[in-house]
């Protein structure tokens, strides 16, 4: 018998101007249920919740919001818990990655369907069937719930701060190492490579480079603000066809995951894979320079203390990395010494002399 693929993808993308006020409609259409969980986060985006909660109770939804501080496991329980006797049918994450991580992992826990309304783009697990939930063993992805419906309001997410709407391209950037990473695993170890979704989540990075006049200006045009909302969700349907977060993730994010460890979360998800992608590249043997140019542009991070952390940390990352989940990349089993990370890390100028 041959590998069986199961591949789940959203059954309706919206992408547009002033849809919020249309999520009924969409709800009815797919059939997914009346009882809605709303999460949200408690700032700017309690706003667009409480937005989205009135058409709903309007046209005779019922719908309880919850907000959220984090994407821990201590709130992803509290939520649970609130909910688990409310036979809900349909949880709905607004906001960043907190609000949907969080959502991601109530629907799936109580086994209802999946909206996903991002209000910024500041990564792509917008449409992937996959949670970062904080507090677990380690801090990488878990599987979850493909969103049965992803509504990306334009106007909504272009005003979202430019720091995380840059942060969204560096998370982008990285599919250009955890595509090589991918197909060294197949190479080396066997492991199931698609070239489907491995094309579309190098589409998707390639968005960023071609863009990159766009975001480099003060103010970012809607029309780029949509391209790369497209991108991001191009990158969750690649993991959605993958069945794997392998096409979007490789030692790029497995050094800012092991960054989170050593210098707890110091800074945003997006703006450390960037930085591990240039030094990925490096080791690949690829353009690093071209990463590094193109993130510089667009006032991404290219250094250790533009990250807001000490060389220390960078080298402690890069020794710790490939330990972070057991997945082959061009880290290795054994990963790097100190002195190949410091080097690494000076070559590339991540770290200074």
């Amino acid at each position: 018998m041959g590998h069986v693929h199961v591949i789940d993808l959203p059954r309706r993308i919206i992408i547009g101007y002033e849809i919020l006020d249309h999520i009924a409609k969409h709800i009815v259409e797919l059939s997914l249920g009346k009882n809605i969980v709303i999460v949200s986060g408690p700032g700017m985006t309690k706003t667009y919740a409480k937005r989205v909660i009135d058409v709903l109770v309007d046209k005779g939804f019922n719908v309880w919001h919850v907000m959220v501080s984090n994407a821990s496991i201590n709130e992803a329980m509290r939520v649970l818990e609130e909910f688990k006797n409310n036979d809900v049918e349909i949880v709905i994450g607004v906001g960043g990655g907190k609000a949907i991580d969080i959502a991601k992992y109530t629907a799936y826990n109580l086994n209802a369907r999946l909206v996903s309304i991002p209000t910024a783009p500041s990564h792509d697990g917008i449409a992937s069937p996959f949670a970062s939930i904080k507090g677990l063993d380690k801090p990488t992805s878990i599987k979850t719930i493909m969103p049965s419906i992803v509504i990306a309001d334009i106007e909504v997410i272009s005003k979202a701060p430019r720091r995380l709407i840059i942060a969204g391209c560096g998370d982008l950037i990285g599919k250009f190492t955890s595509v090589l990473d991918w197909r060294l695993a197949h190479k080396l170890k066997g492991e199931y490579y698609g070239e489907y979704a491995a094309s579309l989540a190098l589409l998707s990075a390639k968005n960023v480079v071609k863009y990159s006049e766009w975001f480099s200006s003060k103010t970012i045009p809607p029309e780029a603000v949509r391209a790369l909302v497209e991108a991001l969700i191009s990158s969750g349907i690649a993991m959605g066809i993958a069945g794997s977060t392998r096409p979007a993730s490789g030692s790029e994010h497995l050094f800012a995951h092991a960054l989170d460890v050593v210098a707890n979360y110091p800074a945003l998800h997006g703006e450390e894979v960037g930085v591990g992608t240039i030094m990925m590249m490096y080791l690949h043997g690829k353009n690093w320079r071209k990463i590094k140019r193109v993130l510089k542009k667009i006032g991404a991070p290219t250094t250790a203390r533009e990250l807001g952390v000490k060389d220390e940390d960078i080298i402690k990352a890069l020794t710790l990395a490939h330990k972070i989940r057991p997945r082959y990349t061009i880290l290795g089993e054994k990963g790097l010494t100190r002195e190949a990370a410091e080097n690494l890390a000076r070559i590339t100028g991540v770290i200074q002399g």
